[in-house]
């Protein structure tokens, strides 16, 4: 049997057309027919009814229909498995951690880590929230590390990862300050001039964030968003440079705060803690990894 034989199975079981489900399966209709012909020849009973149009799983093609589902599901998890067992006795650790987590927090968790654990090779991988949300999802990394709020839940707090907090953080409205010393841009805006806003991306974790807490409060003001980023340390540039209000981690802007190049753009309300959150595969394999889960949460 071809495995190409189920997706084209299942292909004609949703619509039961052989035109429509052949061009789906970017075939010939004669070609397509012939696999289906095929499978049924190799099953040794007939799938489909074609004598009404359309055509009907019959009795067996219904039960074999959640057989090749179960089989095609199996079958892309083989990669995964195989790397996971291939890992088990593996020394180095894959994590994918936000960026702006990489650039502040991650190198002194690390280090106070490396206090009681002896760290062997990491293999980091930098990327917006999306991404590594995704990397988790494929089998490609162990961890994640990335803000995270409980009003705001991503990909990974479906239950399918298990996660635990191991930080805080806060994110802060910062502006470049102005005359004496307050801020260039801040919150309440007045009507007659709208405060522009440095945002975040659609892929951004923080801008997820900020959307669910902030998004009701901010559609009543007068603010205008002037330019958008994936990356907080892109809009802390862009804040520093004067050109809007930006909602920054605390961890990326306390040299800036302390030193008055950044300044608060509004009062302590419109602020949002959040927790700084590391995630794991809910079946972690290998040695390294499950004492690097152990020490990283006591």
């Amino acid at each position: 049997m071809n495995l190409i034989w189920l997706e084209d199975f299942l292909a004609l079981a949703a619509t039961g057309n052989f035109s429509r489900a052949a061009e789906e399966r970017h075939s010939s209709q004669p070609a397509f027919s012939r696999r289906i012909r095929g499978l049924e020849e190799w099953m040794g009973t007939e799938l489909f009814d074609r004598s009404t149009q359309p055509a009907r799983l019959t009795e067996a093609g219904e039960w074999f229909r959640g057989v090749a589902e179960d089989v095609l599901s199996r079958v892309a998890r083989i990669p995964g498995d195989a790397r996971r067992v291939s890992e088990m006795g593996a020394l180095t650790l894959r994590l994918a951690c936000t960026h702006a987590l990489s650039l502040t927090f991650l190198p002194v968790w690390l280090r106070g880590l490396e206090a009681d654990l002896a760290l062997g090779p990491v293999q980091l991988m930098s990327d917006v929230l999306q991404r590594c949300e995704a990397l988790m999802q494929q089998g490609k990394v162990q961890f994640v590390l990335s803000h995270a709020h409980a009003q705001a839940p991503g990909a990974l707090d479906t239950g399918a990862c298990l996660s635990a907090p191991i930080g805080g953080d806060t994110l802060v409205p910062v502006s470049r300050p102005g005359a004496q010393g307050r801020a260039l841009h801040a919150l309440p805006a007045r009507r007659e001039a709208p405060v522009p806003v440095l945002r975040y991306s659609e892929e951004s974790g923080l801008g997820r964030i900020l959307h669910t807490v902030l998004g009701q409060r901010l559609d009543g003001r007068t603010a205008q968003t002037v330019f958008t980023a994936h990356l907080a340390s892109v809009l802390r540039t862009l804040a520093l440079d004067g050109r809007g209000l930006a909602w920054l981690p605390r961890t990326l802007v306390e040299d800036d705060l302390a030193q008055g190049t950044l300044v608060p753009a509004a009062d302590a309300s419109w602020s949002v803690p959040v927790e700084i959150r590391l995630y794991r595969e809910r079946d972690l394999m290998g040695r390294t990894a499950q004492a690097f889960w152990a020490a990283a949460v006591r």
